[in-house]
């Protein structure tokens, strides 16, 4: 597995990280003990990067991982917990609160729950419309002196936004969607984060399933992804027609969409960090294929082409889910 640097002088980390999310309930049931052992399964194919979140199965994710490093060095493993999504006992989104005394609160409990005493990477997974972006970071910062933390990270926020925490502290990551079907960060984000040094962790690489030959064409009536727009009536029908267009390309090169997704993401630079979240051994050694796959210039023309950014149909979240990312605003 070859490595890279999370930021500008930052950790050296796997060159593409698990997405521990789904292991969690948020696209179905999923099987703990497999789980497990696709966490375990990432860490010996020298994956070290494990993404989680506190509101993932409302503690359930963060205890998941525990159990599965049971055993193994810490100091080889990075760990980058995103925290302030507030939950109900039905487990619908209700806010997010990145108040100083509630990360106090929040990381207290991650610490307990993982089992660890520090977290690699503290990030707020959205930006708190009540609280200023200096007020959130300088927190973090504190948990750093403290020995809690040890790097800055931010989640789906917009230029702006991360100008001004960089000028608290300094960032590590941006974790951030980004794949052939959601291109938003190119215009300003990225260009933001290159320019400050800050690294970017990408979530979403196959636009939930879009990208995946199997995984888009099996959306029925209880499927989770259903709620998302781009996996509703006529849109998913005119997204479907340009996953079959990539279909063809990875067809004649002998690999599978996923893996052709995956290595476009890959080939944007060493700076971004492909998150693969999935909860199942199979479908990891899929996903790891794509680190042996090379594109030229010519084939990375010719997947763009067959994915026009402009072309895909339907936001990535809802209405709501859109109005709570900073990242849609910059």
């Amino acid at each position: 597995m070859d490595t890279t640097t999370l930021g500008r002088g930052g950790p050296e980390v796997s060159r593409v990280g698990l997405g521990l999310m789904g292991m969690s309930g948020i696209y179905g049931p999923a099987d703990d003990a497999e789980s497990k052992a696709t966490i375990r399964a990432a860490l010996d194919a020298g994956i070290t990067l494990l993404d989680t979140g506190d509101f993932y199965g409302m503690g359930h994710n963060e205890l998941l991982l525990r159990d599965a490093l049971r055993g193994i060095d810490r100091s080889g493993v990075f760990i980058q917990v995103k925290f302030g999504g507030m939950r109900d006992p039905r487990g619908a989104f209700i806010g997010y609160d990145a108040r100083p005394a509630a990360i106090r609160n929040f990381l207290a409990y991650s610490l307990t729950r993982l089992g660890t005493d520090y977290v690699d990477l503290y990030q707020p997974a959205r930006l708190d419309p009540l609280v200023p972006i200096e007020d959130t970071v300088g927190a973090i910062a504190e948990m750093i002196q403290a020995g809690y933390v040890r790097y800055v990270g931010l989640s789906e926020m917009g230029s702006d936004t991360i100008r001004r925490a960089a000028a608290v502290h300094s960032i590590s990551g941006l974790q951030i969607e980004y794949s052939l079907m959601s291109r938003g960060i190119e215009a300003q984000i990225l260009p933001t984060v290159r320019e400050l040094g800050i690294g970017v962790t990408v979530y979403g690489i196959m636009s939930r399933g879009l990208l995946s030959t199997g995984s888009a064409r099996a959306i029925g009536d209880g499927d989770p992804r259903a709620r998302f727009p781009r996996f509703q009536g006529e849109n998913l029908q005119r997204n479907l027609g340009l996953l079959d267009a990539l279909e063809r390309i990875a067809d004649g090169r002998g690999v599978t969409t996923a893996q052709l997704a995956i290595a476009w993401v890959i080939s944007r630079g060493t700076d971004i960090v492909p998150l693969i979240g999935t909860k199942r051994r199979d479908r990891l050694a899929e996903a790891l294929g794509a680190l042996d796959l090379e594109l030229t210039p010519g084939e990375l023309a010719a997947i763009e082409a067959a994915v026009p950014a402009d072309q895909v149909a339907g936001d990535r979240y809802d209405r709501h889910g859109m109005a709570s990312l900073d990242s849609e605003k910059a």
